[in-house]
């Protein structure tokens, strides 16, 4: 049984933000979200930057490794964002998180960078699939493997302070993974606009409840918004579905964000 993904993608500058860092792309065969940062252009140029990248992925050429092909474009993008530093020093700062999706079929690559967040509704269930590169999370691990738990105090400082994400430099590599998606999967990425606002439980709701792809989005940043909208939101979502159940070929693929805007 063939396979393809209903996609849409939605992105609102928040409550508190002046401008969107966020960029977020949906195709036929890509999905990514990749979360700006360094000031007031450095994190639209980074977002866009890559994302624009990446979106050369999104063809209907057959790729024999997904994941050397999609860990091979991050690698590119990267080495974009060293030259747009380079041009620009006022951009020495920038960088950007980056989750992104490539499909074959019901084979899906995962490339994962920084905090923005990829989760996956199969079966009633929620799962989050991506681990977030902050330094909370790195002590938590630390702590485990030593058999205690981190300071609270210092956990809670450390939040979201990232170690890893695109800038340019060298050894910026994203997590890389393969999966099979089935039939009937609903995958979420989001940068962390929406994950820290809108909790688990509620993004399991609105996941199940809301039928389309659009409709999901519209609510998970309608939440995002009314729980404070602290920062840019964006999000994308794509259903497993069957071919014959998309009647009417969708309408290419959809920029959002500041990616849009270039």
């Amino acid at each position: 049984m063939d396979v393809i993904i209903k996609y849409a993608a939605g992105s609102d500058i928040g409550c508190s933000r002046e401008n969107n860092e966020d960029s977020g792309y949906a195709g036929a065969r890509l999905i990514a979200v990749a979360d700006g940062m360094g000031g007031y252009a450095g994190g639209e140029v980074a977002s866009s930057t890559v994302i624009g990248s990446l979106r050369s992925l999104d063809t209907d050429a057959h790729i024999d490794d997904l994941v050397e092909a999609l860990g091979r474009a991050v690698a590119e993008a990267n080495e974009k964002l060293r030259i747009v530093r380079e041009e620009r020093p006022d951009l020495s700062r920038m960088g950007t998180t980056l989750t992104a999706m490539l499909w074959q079929g019901r084979t899906v690559a995962l490339a994962h960078i920084g905090d923005s967040r990829g989760y996956l509704l199969r079966d009633g269930e929620l799962f989050q699939i991506t681990k977030d590169h902050t330094m909370e999370e790195l002590l938590k691990a630390e702590a485990e493997q030593q058999g205690g738990s981190p300071e609270q105090a210092e956990s809670s400082r450390l939040a979201h302070v990232l170690y890893r994400v695109l800038d340019g430099r060298e050894d910026r590599r994203p997590d890389l993974q393969l999966r099979e998606s089935r039939l009937g999967d609903r995958y979420l990425l989001c940068s962390d606009g929406l994950s820290n606002v809108v909790d688990p439980q509620t993004i399991y709701e609105v996941l199940t409840a809301e039928p389309e792809p659009a409709g999901a989005i519209d609510v998970l940043v309608r939440l995002a918004r009314e729980g404070g909208g602290p920062d840019n939101i964006t999000a994308v979502i794509a259903d497993v579905v069957e071919v014959d159940h998309v009647i009417e070929r969708q309408n290419g693929p959809v920029t959002v964000g500041a990616v849009a805007h270039v």
